[in-house]
């Protein structure tokens, strides 16, 4: 008697098989509604389901076949998931909604790719087991964060944030909460093709969530808390690099914190203030003044022209970047990662043509990236750790930014996808790393979403998106170190590497299985 999935896919060897566009279609529809398990919807259980149903869809097909079906399911995961992108390309790009669609199904179609290799690899060299396909899941989905600078978005260990299996989180990072779920996924697979002893090791492994989430990995300090005002100034993106704009943009953010100057530290968003900081030299010493007359720490997302590295390299040198003045406080960080088609342009000379309103944005091209090696912020004797917008999408970078730290601060301007998933998407991945990371993160933003996130990863306190904002809060200075802090991905990482190995190993002689193509 065939099973649930062989009844549904139709993968009985003793019978014909349906025609390969039903598993084609199921897998598209599979990826497509993965996103729903993230921010803003957390149908936390399509993140199980969705993986099923690719996992299903690949018994006893042949790679070939697994190629096509992970392509697949990566175009509706990437067309869906990313659709926010739409915003940034048609509205503020000045691109025709048509093209905007197919540069979209582009992304998408490339970024399919990886899924499409990951299952192709899965048939073509190892067993059918989940034992085999949550580790190549695990390590495509890390390829994201390298492979071509990385587009580490949409990962399904995302979809628990703030629920049980985020507690993996301070062990081994979103990797491990992405195994932990992709094991669930296909053991739901087995369990309904009546391989019922797969119960055994999910339930261990919820428990185990369970258990590991009263491990306390770090602690307050034993002083006072750092009380923290972050400013929300709510600039359209169409008008804020405008020239005639600009001073009103400074005009906003001094009028926001008039009442904020005596607080330990006030947080302006990232690029708040429009222009280099050779250009209002005045204006910068002047917020350093109050700040030190109020005994108040200044940080600020400010474009940034470092003149000896331009002398030196015989071209301008220009940096996304945040910078810390006032009173008992200094640093400089450089954005090391830059995010492409909301920060620049990939092959913006081939693209100008169909991205015709972004050239001349000085946001979107000529920015370098920032060393790998950057000092904390140091305020009032604390070390803040910064990251930049998209860089909180980089587990490792984070991590790295956060050795040493007491806190970890980020400054973000999501108005390029404003009334979309992305900000909210976006913010999720900063909750979870805090959580991995032990430590509070300080969130301010142009639009939103401007919180304080706990070192456990929950929102605390949140401004409403898109209205000019001041959000306060205390937050405790954090003592003490995760293991993901510690030991970074290496341990999933190794982990999923040993049983692929042992996979291909104690693999059948013959794994990709060969099926007669039938109509």
């Amino acid at each position: 008697m065939r099973t649930h999935f062989d009844k549904l896919l139709n993968l009985s060897p003793h019978q014909k098989q349906l025609p390969f566009i039903y598993p084609l279609i199921i897998a598209l529809l599979a990826g497509a509604v993965f996103s729903l398990a993230l921010a803003p919807y957390h149908w936390w259980w399509l993140a199980i389901l969705s993986p099923a149903l690719l996992y299903a869809c690949l018994k006893g097909r042949t790679a070939k076949q697994a190629f096509a079906l992970g392509l697949s399911y990566g175009f509706g995961l990437w067309f869906v998931g990313a659709f926010w992108l739409f915003t940034s390309i048609h509205t503020y790009g000045d691109t025709n909604a048509f093209l905007s669609v197919g540069m979209i199904a582009l992304m998408a179609l490339l970024m399919g790719l990886f899924t499409a290799i990951q299952t192709w690899t899965y048939r073509r060299f190892f067993p059918e087991t989940p034992l085999t396909f949550a580790p190549l899941w695990v390590l495509f989905e890390w390829s994201k964060t390298w492979v071509f600078t990385g587009f580490p978005w949409l990962f399904a260990g995302y979809a628990f944030t703030e629920r049980l299996l985020d507690s993996y989180a301070p062990l081994f990072g979103v990797f491990a909460v992405s195994f932990v779920v992709i094991i669930l996924a296909c053991a739901l697979v087995e369990v309904l093709n009546k391989k019922v002893f797969w119960l055994i090791p999910s339930a261990l492994l919820v428990l185990g969530a369970w258990g590991v989430s009263y491990i306390n990995f770090v602690e307050p300090k034993a002083e006072k808390p750092l009380s923290v005002s972050l400013i929300q100034g709510n600039i359209p993106q169409d008008l804020k690099w405008l020239t005639e704009y600009q001073i009103k943009t400074l005009e906003i953010y001094v009028n926001l914190s008039r009442t904020e100057w005596g607080r330990d530290l006030i947080v302006w968003p990232e690029s708040s203030i429009p222009l280099f900081q050779t250009d209002i030299p005045e204006f910068l010493q002047m917020m350093d003044e109050q700040a030190k007359k109020t005994g108040t720490a200044w940080v600020t997302g400010i474009p940034y022209w470092d003149l000896k590295e331009s002398e030196q390299n015989g071209y301008p040198m220009y940096y996304n970047s945040m910078m810390a003045s006032g009173s008992d406080s200094s640093g400089l960080y450089k954005k090391q990662r830059l995010v492409p088609f909301g920060e620049y342009i990939p092959l913006s000379g081939l693209l100008s043509w169909v991205l015709p309103a972004l050239q001349n944005d000085p946001s979107m091209s000529g920015f370098s990236r920032g060393a790998s090696e950057q000092k904390p912020f140091n305020i009032k004797g604390h070390h803040l750790a910064a990251a930049v917008c998209y860089e909180v999408a980089y587990p490792n970078l984070t991590r790295r930014n956060a050795e040493n730290s007491d806190f970890l601060v980020t400054v973000s301007n999501d108005a390029w996808f404003t009334g979309t998933a992305g900000p909210l998407q976006h913010l999720q991945m900063v909750q979870m790393r805090a959580k991995e990371n032990g430590r509070w993160f300080i969130r301010a933003t142009n639009t939103g979403v401007t919180a304080f996130i706990d070192h456990n990863g929950h929102i605390v306190k949140q401004a409403p998106m898109d209205k000019e904002a001041v959000l306060r809060g205390d937050l405790p200075a954090m003592q003490g170190e995760t293991w993901y802090t510690r030991f970074s991905d290496w341990p999933i990482l190794g982990l999923s590497l040993l049983l692929l190995m042992l996979g291909w190993m104690y693999r059948p002689k013959q794994v990709d299985v060969s099926f007669k193509s039938r109509r």
